[in-house]
């Protein structure tokens, strides 16, 4: 896979020195993010990251009084503060492909009564940006913000198949498994790819959640694509007649988001 510049440290990139406190602080912040619904204490924060506890709890009181941190009555938990939330939603309100595609989003959901899903590609995993949810089941697990390793779904094998098998952002370490059917071996992986290639769009039985399929079509407004839409639904309401249904009302979707994003000049 080429690398980029972006995928090394600040410190490894020509032309750009890095600034401590500032690759510290993001560093706090991912790393409560990633742990979500656990609070962090001081110590694992400081031995986690490496960084002196003193120096931690300096860092931790600026961002608590900023508002990015907070912490419990004790004042020994932390976790993301609403600064974050406030952030997030920004990037969501300000990305005009974002609102772009909200109204077929809609569409897809009214027209098929299944979730459907935007997200896009960061690094190795995909992101999810907006979800509409099926009237007939609930999925909390598909929040927006929430991230999932691209080998192991529909959306983020649509978008791996956007781009050669010597590009793809899958790092070095092993294939994490989060139900049996997920893909833990690469060959399997390119297989499936070559597979995503030829039919146009992804395809996934209970590779991410059990009892959950689903379909995923790369959004090409921009090569290759980093944004892709999906249908989730559950396995036992999935019929050949539904499958080919809901085929054909993402496949016109996909159509009509690219030709809106196109059309905006935000392609």
């Amino acid at each position: 896979m080429r690398e980029s510049p972006y995928d090394r440290p600040m410190s490894q990139r020509p032309g750009v020195p890095e600034v401590k406190s500032a690759v510290r602080t993001v560093a706090v912040l991912e790393l409560l993010a990633a742990r979500g619904e656990r609070p962090a204490r001081l110590r694992e924060l400081s031995e986690a990251l490496g960084v002196p506890r003193s120096s931690m709890y300096a860092l931790l009181q600026t961002l608590v009084e900023c508002g990015w941190v907070r912490t419990d009555a004790t004042g020994s938990l932390y976790s993301v503060g609403i600064r974050a939330l406030l952030t997030g939603t920004s990037y969501l309100d300000s990305d005009l492909r974002v609102r772009a595609v909200r109204p077929y989003l809609d569409e897809a959901s009214d027209a098929l009564g299944e979730t459907i899903h935007l997200a896009r590609l960061d690094g190795a995993d995909v992101v999810y940006l907006a979800t509409r949810e099926s009237h007939e089941y609930l999925r909390t697990i598909s929040r927006v913000g929430r991230r999932v390793p691209a080998h192991a779904g529909a959306l983020g094998k649509a978008l791996l198949a956007e781009r050669p098998d010597d590009e793809l952002p899958l790092g070095d370490g092993p294939l994490n498994a989060f139900t049996a059917n997920t893909h833990t071996s690469r060959a399997t992986l390119l297989a499936d790819l070559a597979e995503v290639r030829a039919r146009g769009y992804s395809a996934e039985r209970e590779e991410t959640v059990a009892g959950i399929a689903g379909f995923g079509f790369a959004l090409r407004y921009e090569t290759p694509a980093v944004d892709a839409i999906s249908c989730s639904v559950p396995v036992s309401r999935l019929t050949g007649d539904h499958e080919v249904r809901i085929v054909a009302v993402m496949r016109e979707m996909r159509s009509k988001i690219e030709s809106a994003v196109l059309l905006h000049g935000q392609g």
